[in-house]
Parts: C-alpha cells; sequence; structure tokens
C-alpha cells in the first residue's frame, strides 16, 4: 500500500532502513497524475519489491530539498536512507520495475 508522507519525521522513519521508492509530486502536476495510477496498479502487483511512499512537495518542501528536487515527478529509489537510482517524469509500469531493481 502507498504511504502518503506528511511530515519530515514521518519521511525520515519511513525511508531509514529498508528499500523505499519516493514519489516526489504535486496535486496540480499533469505529469504526476498520470504517473499516479500506473504507481498505484505496480505496487498493488507487488512487482516493485519494495514499499512506496508519495511526499507532496507543496506540503514537505523539506524532504523534497534534502534530494534536490527541481522536477516533479521525480521518483527516487532509498535502500536504508541512501540514494541508489532516481528517474524524473512520467514511467510506465516496465520503468518502474527497472527503477527499483
Amino acid at each position: 500500500m502507498i504511504k502518503h508522507v506528511e511530515t519530515l519525521n514521518e519521511f525520515e522513519q519511513e525511508t531509514k532502513s529498508g528499500k523505499v521508492l519516493v514519489d516526489f509530486f504535486a496535486t496540480w502536476c499533469g505529469p504526476c497524475k498520470m504517473l499516479s495510477p500506473v504507481l498505484e496498479q505496480a505496487d498493488k502487483e507487488g512487482v516493485l519489491g519494495c514499499d512506496v511512499i508519495k511526499v507532496d512537495v507543496d506540503e514537505l518542501p523539506e524532504a523534497a530539498g534534502q534530494f534536490g528536487v527541481q522536477a516533479i515527478p521525480t521518483l527516487v529509489v532509498l535502500v536504508d536512507g541512501k540514494e541508489v537510482n532516481r528517474r524524473l517524469g512520467y514511467l510506465n509500469k516496465n520503468q518502474l520495475i527497472d527503477l527499483t531493481k
């Protein structure tokens, strides 16, 4: 299940251990709206092999700033809190799977 993170403390707790895919997005962003159902379907199918969290850059700019997010959607894969992969823009399901390998 995709979790929406609303505080910096919650973000840090969710990303400090294990593999996590972070979706930095905004509610007004067209490509973010296109990506959301694809991400939800991939997560539901369990094909990503990691937890997924969503961070609204307008509500939690501190988290976006920590990772230098300047465009959205930005997808960042973290392992034990450290960035291991990143992609910008819309991705299809197969691209999401490749990102989280």
